[in-house]
């Protein structure tokens, strides 16, 4: 049997590319090795020990970004309802209250509303005021969109406008940390996309976390027609001067003209001839997560993200060490719906992490580890929060654990340097979507999946 097209992951970009070929009545089947959709956004359940209770854990999912009202024009998020047809109302959309970024000697917060970020810029760094209105303008004028668009140095650009260190640092601080491929910089159409994605519209969360994402694209995609294979990867992708299908992990060849991959530019590639010649990112993560008794913890701080330097550099690079704790994203899901202080509590830390020393470790080792990289999170947020709630259960992930759910080499979570914004490989009818195409963030990874699939899906000709 052959299809229009073969999607490679059901996470956000695969699911949102399958959505809009099948819309077109493209006859579309998405390969996905795991059990479950979500990829790098996706969930698991433990048993809490003294109650018995399954919780639930997001993987992934710090915020929604991009935050629209409904119908807001122009919003990257009304954009993706329009070209998937979900209602508004489906998300179910709960705001944040603010977050910060807190470094040493200063911080600042910011919302969903741009004009008390701009406060905050003004209040923290007076002398630059007047720079920093002509580089939001300039960012607000910006086409980050633009395939064809080169690399350009982020603090190249911010060097143009600014003068104090401290400014610059704190500004791309929090866009590296959630999307930067890049040690120390990052591109500055991506510096722009994550600009407005965080400062600019902002943080939400739907009800019932990453799931309530996954259950709508996966319910739309099959209410058209489209066909998803669970448990079954992409062994090889198959070449006969241009695509001609996929060999999945059961040995079955599915043959297709067009084939949309998710996997990271290295790993499509590597799925070719069995080696890279994209370059492979550095950047992986370590991330602490913690379920309380209640959420009195709630009383004393209203941040949903706190992105945390314990100076004013902010050093983002794969650290020398296993995780660098200097720096931290510490996230309170619980702080999106303020007013329900039912339930358990959820805390989580992110740090930086060395992918070559986690796997190196034998497994006695790599437990002590990680019990002492959670104990140095839970002093840590028990400082910021300033509280001492009742943990009932903890969990770990580090880069070994996205390494094996993911398949991304070297455990990456942003994916190579070489970012194809175009989606075009060296091979035809073979594209890349997601990270490695250079969207970034969930609703970027859906826009690239929707970009992808009309561009190369369904304008032929």
């Amino acid at each position: 049997m052959k299809y229009d097209a073969i999607v490679i992951g059901a996470g956000m970009s695969g699911l949102a590319a399958g959505i809009r070929l099948a819309m077109f009545d493209k006859k579309v089947v998405i390969l996905e090795k795991h059990s479950i959709s979500g990829g790098l956004n996706s969930y698991y359940q433990r048993r809490i020990p003294s109650t018995k209770e399954l919780f639930k854990f997001d993987v992934g999912l710090h915020a929604l970004t991009n935050f629209a009202k409904k119908g807001e024009r122009g919003r990257p998020f009304t954009k993706l309802l329009k070209q998937l047809r979900i209602p508004y109302e489906e998300f179910n959309l709960k705001e944040q209250t603010t977050s910060k970024v807190q470094f040493s000697s200063a911080s600042f917060r910011f919302s969903n509303e741009v004009d008390y970020f701009i406060s905050q810029i003004e209040e923290t760094f007076p002398s630059e005021r007047d720079s920093f209105h002509s580089f939001h303008q300039m960012t607000m004028e910006y086409n980050e969109t633009d395939l064809s668009a080169g690399y350009v140095s982020a603090r190249a650009v911010l060097d143009q406008y600014f003068k104090e260190e401290l400014l610059k640092e704190m500004l791309i601080a929090p866009l590296l940390i959630y999307g930067s491929a890049w040690e120390h910089d990052m591109d500055f159409s991506q510096f722009v996309i994550m600009y407005k994605a965080l400062y600019v519209e902002g943080f939400s969360r739907p009800e019932g976390g990453v799931r309530t994402i996954l259950n709508l694209l996966e319910s739309r995609y099959k209410e058209l027609g489209g066909e998803i294979r669970y448990r079954t990867g992409a062994s090889s992708i198959e070449v006969d001067k241009k695509v001609s299908g996929v060999t999945t992990t059961k040995g079955e060849f599915i043959a297709a003209d067009k084939v949309f991959s998710s996997m990271g530019l290295p790993e499509t590639m590597q799925a070719i001839d069995g080696e890279f010649s994209a370059p492979v990112g550095k950047l992986s993560f370590c991330e602490s997560l913690f379920i309380t008794e209640n959420k009195s913890f709630l009383d004393n701080i209203e941040d949903t993200i706190i992105f945390y330097n314990d100076s004013d550099k902010y050093l983002y690079r794969k650290p020398e060490s296993i995780y660098d704790s200097s720096s931290a994203v510490f996230c309170l899901p619980d702080n999106y719906e303020r007013k329900q202080r039912e339930g358990h509590g959820t805390i989580r830390v992110t740090y930086m992490a060395n992918f070559d020393h986690w796997v190196s470790k034998e497994e006695e080792v790599y437990k002590k580890l990680k019990n002492k990289m959670s104990e140095e999170a839970w002093e840590l947020s028990k400082r910021l929060m300033q509280s001492e709630p009742t943990i009932l259960l903890k969990d770990v992930f580090t880069p070994r654990t996205v390494k094996k759910y993911t398949g991304h080499i070297e455990g990456t979570v942003y994916g190579s340097t070489q970012k194809n914004k175009d989606g075009r490989t060296s091979v035809d009818g073979l594209y890349v979507m997601g990270t490695d195409q250079g969207f970034l963030g969930i609703v970027g990874s859906m826009l690239s999946g929707i970009s992808m699939a009309n561009l190369h899906g369904l304008m032929e000709g």
